[in-house]
């Protein structure tokens, strides 16, 4: 089956989940659960002793609980999940006041899915909303979200003259990512200090631009040409990154500097209580 991996944050702790493709429906990382709702720092125990106590949760736990491969830090480990009905299940077995904040909060991320399969404007929407709540200036998310766009259509254009295999995609992006920054992406990201981060969302509103001209480029040379495959491919994704490298050696003569910044959001984004104030200002007006 066909997962996706994702991470939620519920009241500061992040909760696991899986997004099962075939089924259309989420699974939940047992333990997180379980953490956010005891504030236990080993839901391993506590989910023993809980199993022990209500003997009828541990009878149907094969039923309930589904171990699914989640990638980490260490490369992916298998993990207890349950789906929405299995974890409201386990809820039942926990006391706790925090019962019903977090089923809400299960139901409200099943039903954002549901909503954004129906209408994928609204994944944009959210996305646009979390990173206004992470200080993010409007400036920068605008030109993240065109990169997103773009890097969707240029995965479309590889997949569509053959390029499939996931290592491929990173190989492509790497020769792409050099030719106009000088750097592949892992050598960036060390550059920027970044260990687990996503690296265009750690990147100056100026980089994102020339990343989003390199990919831009790359899928109108690649209609052009019609490369067939990967191998075929490596070129293309040469010279689009070329057409931005030609673009920044422009901007930074006329800058007298460079453009390629060690600085990551966390140097540059505004302090989430200045957000916030800032909505309570404009909502006055």
């Amino acid at each position: 089956m066909s997962n996706e991996s994702i991470i939620q944050v519920f009241e500061g702790k992040n909760i696991r989940i899986v997004w099962n493709e075939q089924e259309e429906k989420y699974y939940f990382a047992v333990a997180d659960i379980v953490q956010v709702m005891t504030d236990t720092t080993n839901p391993t125990d506590y989910l023993k002793k809980m199993r022990q106590r209500d003997k009828e949760l541990s009878k149907g736990w094969g039923q309930i609980v589904t171990p699914l491969l989640f990638q980490t830090a260490g490369g992916k480990q298998k993990i207890n999940f349950a789906d929405l009905e299995g974890i409201f299940r386990i809820i039942q077995s926990i006391p706790s006041k925090k019962a019903e904040p977090v089923k809400q909060w299960l139901a409200e991320v099943g039903a954002q899915r549901v909503d954004q399969m129906i209408d994928p404007e609204l994944t944009f929407q959210m996305a646009v909303a979390d990173y206004r709540r992470q200080g993010y200036s409007d400036q920068w998310i605008n030109e993240r979200m065109k990169s997103i766009l773009t890097r969707k259509a240029l995965t479309d254009e590889w997949e569509r003259v053959g390029v499939k295999e996931k290592q491929e995609f990173a190989i492509l992006t790497n020769i792409l990512t050099k030719a106009w920054s000088g750097m592949t992406t892992g050598q960036y990201k060390a550059f920027k200090g970044l260990t687990k981060e996503n690296l265009r969302d750690n990147m100056t509103s100026v980089e994102v631009a020339l990343n989003t001209l390199a990919e831009a480029s790359t899928r109108e040379l690649s209609q052009q040409r019609n490369p067939k495959g990967f191998e075929q491919s490596k070129q293309t994704a040469k010279d689009g990154g070329g057409v931005a490298k030609a673009a920044r050696d422009q901007l930074e003569k006329q800058l007298g500097r460079s453009i390629i910044s060690p600085a990551k959001a966390s140097d540059y984004l505004q302090p989430a209580e200045d957000v916030d104030a800032k909505e309570l200002t404009d909502g006055k007006e």
